[in-house]
């Protein structure tokens, strides 16, 4: 069914009351959800009505629809996209075949760690900004904190239907796990790094939003493609949800730049400690945000050769970003990819074969689609008729994982002494200094129609509404 069915305790679209067992697994596992929320979830926010997006439907024609809700009440649910008739799986060892509705048993390990991975980022991510409700910037960036982070829950839930319906007691466990780690915890921490590291202030957000939401999109597409078909039809339909959180990261960073160039026109300066004595943030300290924000995002596309993806590839679990436009033969054997490492001092490219390169191939994709939007941002300033430009640093930029792990790499790719690296750190990456700075900033501002000192408005509003809508109803 395209339609949501919103009279049972669990909206779903998936039948879910013809099947009592899992009824009754899921809707055990959902009040340890709600207390998870409680705990964890938008630290203050539960009392406010919030103007949010809820699915109603799968069909891409009107799926969703606005109203107010308070978030302990929102109603997450399991939505799939339709079932594709004679669907088959179009790459691996198994093209050509139809695809399983059931988890083969010989894939049985590797699908559940896939699953547990995704599903491990949605809480984490919750985790990360439950905190920054109390800075908001205005009451629009409030809502839109509020709808990612609702999202990203409902996102929880499409995995641990998946871990719940297709794997038993086993799946059961990973699905009460996902509630038992923490972001950032020393001895239960999330599964990747990323997803460990703080998210203290507004421009840390929109950044995350960007690049790490981003890295989202790539690897949801990947796993869109799947064999096992539930996994697909539960990700694209996450992805029509997920686009959301980039344009709240895209914009946020755009509105930021926007107001500092306003700033530097009025004041008729770059000068960074002046941009900043006025309430701004300067563009050298938006640069380095983006510079560790990008580098640890890279990171999580995982090693530059990896069995574990060839295996993934070849067995049919997950494919490439849009597979299916691709003009090679969808099995890879025999293809070649280039990937870097360190030769005397320098980065050179060397070919390995393409199946343990597919991490690099989705990695080359998404740097590919990040520069696109950076390349936005730097219109939004060529539009102020200024001369500053950002970038995206070099993919050996500051990594912790695969064969440039601990190499010390320049934002324009030089490799350097670690005495050159140590003294120029501070000019790459964010500083102690940077980031009290920007927190300094972070001052609550949920007037309507009121924003921050260094962000500008939003051109539009959310669901057509007018900038000034009332966004949230704090009652």
């Amino acid at each position: 069914m395209n339609g949501i069915d919103y009279s049972q305790k669990i909206p779903n679209n998936v039948n879910l009351s013809e099947d009592k067992t899992l009824q009754r697994a899921l809707e055990h596992w959902q009040p340890n959800y709600l207390a998870w929320w409680q705990d964890m979830g938008p630290d203050g926010s539960h009392g406010f009505d919030v103007y949010l997006r809820t699915a109603t439907s799968v069909d891409p024609a009107g799926w969703a629809q606005f109203d107010y809700v308070k978030m302990p009440e929102y109603r997450w649910g399991i939505f799939l996209n339709q079932r594709e008739e004679g669907r088959r799986i179009h790459f691996g060892d198994h093209k050509g075949e139809e695809v399983w509705q059931d988890v083969p048993g010989e894939h049985r390990a590797n699908l559940r760690r896939i699953i547990v991975t995704q599903g491990d980022t949605e809480p984490a991510s919750v985790e990360q900004q439950r905190h920054l409700g109390l800075t908001a910037p205005s009451m629009y960036d409030l809502r839109n904190l509020f709808q990612v982070n609702v999202e990203e829950g409902r996102h929880l839930w499409a995995m641990v239907y998946l871990l719940h319906r297709h794997f038993g007691r086993d799946g059961r466990e990973e699905a009460e796990a996902l509630l038992e780690r923490r972001s950032g915890d020393e001895d239960n921490p999330r599964i990747l790094g990323a997803f460990n590291e703080r998210t203290p202030d507004w421009l840390a957000f929109f950044m995350f939003t960007y690049f790490t939401d981003r890295d989202g999109k790539f690897q949801l597409c990947a796993l869109a493609e799947s064999g096992f078909d539930p996994l697909a039809r539960t990700t694209k339909f996450m992805l029509t949800e997920e686009a959301h959180h980039m344009f709240v990261g895209e914009s946020g960073v755009s509105r930021a730049i926007q107001r500092t160039c306003e700033v530097m026109n009025e004041l008729k300066t770059d000068d960074p400690a002046l941009v900043r004595a006025a309430g701004a943030i300067d563009l050298p300290t938006i640069q380095r945000y983006l510079n560790f924000h990008y580098s640890v995002t890279i990171d999580l596309f995982g090693a530059d050769q990896s069995s574990n993806a060839a295996i993934f590839y070849s067995a049919g679990l997950k494919g490439r970003f849009e597979e299916s436009k691709r003009d090679d033969d969808h099995v890879l054997r025999g293809g070649m990819y280039r990937v870097l490492e360190v030769q005397d001092g320098k980065l050179v490219e060397k070919e390995v074969p393409m199946l343990n390169a597919l991490n690099e191939v989705l990695r080359d994709d998404f740097i590919r689609d990040s520069v696109a939007g950076v390349e936005r941002w730097n219109k939004v300033i060529t539009k102020a008729g200024l001369p500053h430009r950002l970038t995206v640093p070099h993919k050996a930029f500051n990594r912790r994982i695969g064969t440039l792990a601990g190499v010390h790499v320049s934002p324009d790719g030089r490799v350097v002494s670690e005495a050159e690296w140590n003294a120029n750190e501070t000019k790459w990456l964010p500083s102690v200094e940077d980031r009290a700075f920007v927190a300094s900033l972070m001052g609550r501002v949920v007037e309507r129609n009121k924003y921050a000192s260094w962000i500008a408005p939003p051109m539009v509003g959310i669901n057509r509404q007018p900038i000034d809508f009332e966004y949230i109803r704090f009652n």
